[in-house]
């Protein structure tokens, strides 16, 4: 909660604190931003030595009222009077290169360079529309079927974040999700998206339709957040929906970041009743032998195998994902099917579930509600629940 975010930030404080000497400064700058100010260094080599040390302090975990918590550090720095000599000038440029710091990965250092100006004022532009993008209600989901592959009935709908922007248009997650997860905005974009999707849950539950799943995308930041399992328990419980219908979406890479600080978390989301999917199966790293340590329900398989399903190298591979998940008797979803002869492959290897154009571009929830009405009312003279 709160209390734990705020004894976070107090420890990186702390440890900033060791890694400075008498006479320097640090300010805390507003959310998770620190300044610090190191007069009388003679190099950048100096800075670049303090800020190193900075990084391997704060890559050790933090244990916070039985929490272990890793976090990581980006760093911008510029160095005076070669980069300027005002002091709104140097912490701006000093912002500018953190960013791009950020823009490289986890952990890293960057220096003020003068290109960078152009591109940050960009990105600026878009934080800030996306700060006011969730006060002003431009946020909106679409809600993707997923469907079994031998009957083509509704098995579940993924979530997927759109953004009505008031002069860009309807702009997808591709647009500015980068920009979302390096400020930070991106975690109450992520509460909103829980929230949002299980008040859809509620609502397919009160009109009286089948029971599907709903997939919700998580984010690094999400993943990261002291507040993840305990703000997803809450929307369960706020909204009183079987756990066992909402599945949270996290990519393979994103599973090996922090591997035994995930594996306790998804282990307790697991243990509520909430299902759990890789994302973009093949495209990381994840061995089979972790891949067996998460409480994983379903293998997403990624689109970029599934287009090229002519080609006899991918044909082995997916037969090969295929095979595994139902070895280890998880629910396994392809993921970009849009033709007839990607789906009839997928149902010969014995595919559970397809997802992709083929069916249904991303519905609106209005879509979506009446798209379900049909598949109830199509087959009850069958006796069956398109939706189920």
């Amino acid at each position: 909660g709160h209390t734990i975010g705020d004894e976070l930030l107090l420890a990186v404080g702390a440890r900033l604190r060791q890694c400075l000497r008498e006479g320097d400064t640090l300010a805390r700058l507003g959310g998770d931003e620190f300044a610090v100010l190191l007069p009388t260094l003679v190099s950048r080599s100096d800075v670049d030595h303090i800020c190193r040390k900075v990084i391997q302090v704060l890559s050790k975990p933090v244990y916070i009222k039985g929490h272990e918590i890793y976090i990581s550090v980006s760093i911008g720095a510029c160095v005076a009077p070669e980069d300027g000599d005002l002091i709104d000038g140097l912490i701006r440029q000093a912002e500018i290169a953190m960013y791009q710091a950020k823009s490289q990965g986890r952990s890293r250092l960057q220096f003020w360079e003068s290109g960078m100006q152009a591109p940050y004022s960009e990105r600026m532009t878009i934080e800030s529309d996306l700060r006011r993008a969730l006060a002003r209600n431009e946020f909106v989901l679409f809600y993707q079927p997923q469907v079994d592959t031998a009957t083509g009935e509704v098995r579940g709908f993924e979530a997927l974040l759109r953004w009505w922007h008031p002069q860009r248009g309807l702009l997808t997650p591709v647009d500015f999700v980068a920009v979302a997860e390096e400020s930070g905005v991106i975690v109450p974009i992520g509460d909103w998206v829980l929230r949002q999707a299980a008040t859809q849950m509620a609502e397919w539950q009160k009109a009286g339709l089948p029971p599907v799943r709903l997939s919700v995308n998580i984010s690094a930041r999400q993943l990261e957040s002291p507040d993840f399992v305990e703000g997803v328990l809450r929307a369960v419980q706020v909204y009183s929906l079987d756990g066992n219908l909402l599945e949270l979406e996290i990519t393979e890479s994103l599973l090996m970041q922090d591997f035994e600080a995930n594996a306790i978390k998804l282990g307790r989301l697991s243990a509520s009743g909430i299902r759990l999917a890789i994302d973009d199966f093949g495209t990381g790293y994840c061995s089979f032998k972790y891949l067996a340590r998460f409480p994983i329900h379903t293998l997403k398989i990624d689109q970029s195998f599934v287009q090229d399903l002519d080609r006899e190298e991918n044909i082995s591979i997916v037969n090969a994902m295929v095979a595994m998940g139902r070895g280890m008797n998880l629910n396994v979803i392809a993921e970009g099917v849009e033709t007839e002869a990607q789906r009839a492959r997928l149902e010969q290897m014995q595919c559970h579930e397809v997802q992709g154009y083929y069916y249904s571009s991303p519905l609106s929830g209005q879509e979506a509600t009446a798209l379900l009405g049909e598949h109830v009312r199509g087959f009850a003279k069958a006796g069956n629940l398109a939706a189920s």
